[in-house]
This record gives structure tokens, C-alpha cells and sequence, in this order.
């Protein structure tokens, strides 16, 4: 007895050598980044070639104003958005722990009775009572389940990757929102202190025209310029109130105020360094998404390349066996069995062919999606860039501008009032022109300060 053991022993050591023999000729690949997905060129004519980067600066530092801070903290905290990131990156991690499971052998448990009536013999119900574990293993000879578990793994990290992305786009969309309610809020205090001053300006027309110094249609038309400026006061209010509701789904909660300051007490950070192109592969979640996922189709490939080679798996089984259940656990009852396979396909119906085209047309679309995001991101800080400083060079022009219009205003209407030299059309052409420059003048400064957001964004920042 102990020498058939050793034989069956020997036999099955011979065995296990062989398959370790097998496996060490692997047919799959190992990943290698494409070295042609960045460049130097891609912020297009940017001159910044220093590491520093404003995308690793969290976003505590980038934002200095508390309540802006407070809302980004809230929204971090119970965006609906950024709880699905997270439920996807729980099913991603349950998928990578069964792919490592996936190298520990099957166990089943089998317990089976069976009564078999024979009519013809005269034993009545012969009886068979069966207690088993049965186990089976495959083995990895071709590192198909290796490869599936990196790509579980690069699944994992992409749905990681996601939920930072998620993040960075909504604290850019809650810094952009919250900016652009303070641009609203300055608009309509300029349009209502515009109001207040046509409300005198009419008294003004009123009592000039008793002095004959302006005739009526002066006073019609100033009373026409009031309303035409009033009558953009309720588009500014509901543009406000759409605005604190698009933060509010942002934060996650139903539709409410929003506290807010002011925006001349936004300061603007003039160190918008951006780094070298490269560091978007560490900084921008994106970018990192798109290659987690070329990665998982790299690998996907490997699976599929692994399905043309043959596979060994070892099966196994111990248990008790007995005509009687008084008898079931019985020493002499007991059986094991060891059992090794070989299984090389041959014909599939052209499933391996088709398994692998697939995989490898997934792999070209990942690799040339994730060429496009950074492409996509490349063109983003160049834009961001170039419109931080448009918006700085209008701010400097506006402002020449506005100090003009105002002259112009005060001069057309003191010459309205002493002088025949003019008429009130001329007023009313420079008080509109002020008031557009005035309007205008806000949203440069909106435009300064979302180029801000975008360019940080741009870069991967607001995860941190």
C-alpha cells in the first residue's frame, strides 16, 4: 500500500515539475508606457519648463476666500456624483480580490444519498450513502490568471483615478459657480446704483426743462433710459437664484441660499506655474484614468493570447463511501483520488480568434483615447493661459476706459446744463457706454479669475 502511495507520489511530483517547466515559457507581455503620448510642444508657445506646479498646491491653499473654502469642504463631503465614484471603486476592489482568489484551488462539498429499486433481483432497495470534499486547481502556466489580476488591478486603479477626477471637476465647478455668483451680485449692484442715479437724473430733466434749458422729449427719454436699465434687474436675480441652486445640487442638498462674499475680495494668485507636460501623468486623475484603462485592455490581451495554450488543472477528491449510513464513516469507507489534466483547444468555433480581435481592437481604442486626453488636456492649460492674460490685459484697458466714460458722462452733462452745445442724446449715449464698461469690467475679472480654476484644474489639481 505505502509503495503504490509513493509511486502515485512520484508520479504526480513528475507531473508538477513538467507544468513548472511549461510555465516558464511565458507568451504574455509585460506593459510598457507609449513613448510617444507627451511632448514637450503640448502647451503649445507656455515657457514654463520648472517642475513646480500649481496642480500639487491642495486646495486649501489655492482658495484663500473661508466660505468658498467652507462649500468645497461640503461638497467633498455629500456630492451625489462623488458617492458613485465610490460605490464604483468598492465593486472594483470585491473584482480585484476575487481575481487573487482566482490562484487558490475550488473546494466543493458533496453530500449524496441514492436508493435504486431493481425488479429483477430480490435485494429490494439497494442504498448508497456518499460524504465528499472535491477540490480542482489551475494551474498558471501562461500567466492568464497573472494577467487577469493586473487587469482587475488596473480596473481598481482606474476607478480610483475616476473618483479624483470627479473631485478636481467639482471643485472646479464649485470655485467657477461660486465666482460667477459674485459676478452677478457686483452686476446688479451696479445696475441698482445706475437705477438710483436715472431716478435723480429724471428729477434733474424735470427741473431743467422748467427752466427751459431741455425741452420734454429730454425728460422722456431720461425717464425711457431709467427703465431700460431697471428692466435687467430681474434676469440678474434669476440668474443669481440659478445659480445658488447649481451650487446647492453641487453640495448635494436641496436648493438654498448660499453665503458668499464679494468679488473684490478675491485675490488672484500670480505664480500660475504649470510645470513640465510629463507631470499631467502624475497630477491629472484623467489622464491616469485613460491609461488604467489602456492598461487593462494591454492585459486583456494577454488573457486572450493565453486561451490558444493548453491548460492543466489537478482535481481532486477524499470523502467516505458505504452501502450503509451506520457503516458511512466506517475507516474502510474512506476514498481519495488525485487526478491531473491537460486540455488544449482545438476547435473553438473561432471563440479564441474572436476573443483575441477584440481585445486588441479595445487595446487601439484605449491607447488612442488616451493620447486624446492629454491632447484635450494640453489644449486646456493653453487656453486657460492665454485667457488669464487676455483677461488681465482688458482689466488694464477697462479700466482706462471707464475712467473716460465717467469723464464723458460728467462733461456731456454739464454742457447740457450751461451750454446749447449739446443735447440729451449725448448724455445718453456716454451713460450707456459706462454702464456696459461697468458690467464689462466685472466680468474680466470673472474671466481672470475662472482662467484661475480651469488652469488649475487643467493641471490635475483639487484631488489633493
Amino acid at each position: 500500500m505505502n509503495r503504490k502511495v509513493n509511486i502515485e507520489f512520484r508520479c504526480f511530483a513528475t507531473v508538477m515539475l513538467l507544468v513548472l517547466m511549461i510555465s516558464s515559457c511565458k507568451v504574455t507581455q509585460p506593459y510598457k508606457q507609449p513613448s510617444d503620448a507627451i511632448n514637450n510642444k503640448l502647451y503649445r508657445d507656455s515657457s514654463n519648463n520648472g517642475t513646480a506646479d500649481i496642480a500639487e498646491v491642495s486646495w486649501k491653499q489655492m482658495f484663500s476666500d473661508t466660505l468658498l473654502q467652507a462649500l468645497v469642504q461640503e461638497g467633498i463631503s455629500n456630492n451625489l456624483d462623488l458617492k458613485v465614484a465610490i460605490a464604483r471603486i468598492k465593486a472594483a476592489a470585491a473584482n480585484f480580490k476575487q481575481s487573487k482568489l482566482a490562484f487558490l484551488p475550488s473546494v466543493d462539498a458533496n453530500p449524496s444519498a441514492t436508493f435504486q429499486r431493481v425488479p429483477s433481483t430480490q435485494f429490494g432497495f439497494p442504498e448508497t450513502y456518499v460524504l465528499q470534499l472535491t477540490s480542482s486547481w489551475e494551474a498558471d502556466l501562461w500567466g492568464k490568471l497573472s494577467s487577469a489580476k493586473r487587469a482587475a488591478m488596473a480596473s481598481l486603479l482606474q476607478s480610483e483615478a475616476y473618483k479624483r477626477a470627479v473631485q478636481t471637476q467639482l471643485v472646479s465647478d464649485i470655485a467657477t459657480n461660486y465666482y460667477l455668483l459674485l459676478a452677478y451680485d457686483a452686476q446688479l449692484q451696479i445696475t441698482e446704483r445706475t437705477v438710483e442715479n436715472r431716478i435723480k437724473e429724471v428729477e434733474t430733466m424735470k427741473l431743467l426743462k422748467e427752466s427751459n434749458v431741455v425741452t420734454g422729449a429730454a425728460v422722456v427719454q431720461s425717464a425711457a433710459n431709467r427703465y431700460s436699465v431697471e428692466i435687467t434687474i430681474p434676469d440678474l436675480k434669476q440668474n443669481i437664484r440659478e445659480t445658488e441652486n447649481t451650487l446647492s445640487i453641487l453640495l448635494g442638498k436641496s436648493p438654498d441660499t448660499i453665503f458668499r462674499s464679494t468679488i473684490e475680495q478675491q485675490a488672484t494668485t500670480t505664480n500660475l506655474a504649470t510645470g513640465v507636460p510629463a507631470q499631467l501623468l502624475a497630477n491629472r486623475p484623467d489622464v491616469q484614468q485613460a491609461e488604467y484603462q489602456l492598461r487593462n485592455s494591454f492585459e486583456l490581451v494577454n488573457v486572450a493570447r493565453a486561451y490558444f495554450y493548453p491548460s492543466f488543472t489537478i482535481t481532486g477528491a477524499v470523502g467516505y463511501s458505504s452501502a450503509s449510513l451506520a457503516q458511512l464513516f466506517n475507516p474502510v469507507s474512506f476514498f481519495a483520488n488525485i487526478t491531473g489534466g491537460l486540455l488544449q483547444p482545438v476547435f473553438e468555433q473561432g471563440l479564441n480568434k474572436q476573443r483575441l480581435s477584440v481585445a486588441q481592437a479595445n487595446q487601439e481604442e484605449s491607447l488612442n483615447t488616451f493620447k486624446k486626453t492629454i491632447l484635450i488636456a494640453g489644449q486646456e492649460v493653453s487656453n486657460a493661459l492665454f485667457s488669464y492674460d487676455a483677461a488681465l490685459q482688458k482689466q488694464s484697458l477697462r479700466s482706462e476706459q471707464i475712467a473716460y466714460l465717467q469723464k464723458s458722462v460728467d462733461f456731456t452733462k454739464q454742457l447740457l446744463e450751461y451750454s446749447s452745445a449739446t443735447n440729451y442724446t449725448d448724455v445718453l449715449t456716454s451713460e450707456q457706454n459706462l454702464l456696459a464698461a461697468q458690467l464689462s469690467s466685472v466680468n474680466d475679472k470673472l474671466q481672470q479669475l475662472s482662467a484661475v480654476v480651469v488652469l488649475y484644474r487643467s493641471l490635475g489639481g483639487g484631488w489633493r
